[in-house]
């Protein structure tokens, strides 16, 4: 092999070494951002499925305490009658 072919391969070594670095170093940060991703996703997964539940109950609460509403609003006229 000539000069000229030595330092060509040296230099595309050199290029590679650092090609293979840089690909290690973004797969893993790739990796480390998706399991961080991944994490905040079942979170708000767990608050979305208690702020339903708490939907429900209030739902399922309003048609008692409008009915206690409406009473309490006719105890009061009611009251102011008198």
């Amino acid at each position: 092999m000539t000069t000229t072919e030595n330092v060509l391969l040296i230099i595309l070594s050199v290029f590679l070494a650092l090609f293979l670095l840089l690909a290690i170093t973004a797969v893993t940060i790739t990796i480390k951002l998706l399991k961080s991703v991944k994490r905040i996703v079942s979170k708000a997964e767990s608050v979305v499925d208690s702020v339903e539940s708490a939907a429900d109950v209030v739902k399922n609460a309003s048609g008692p305490l409008a009915t206690l509403r409406v009473i309490k609003n006719i105890v009061d006229m009611v009251q102011k009658r008198k």
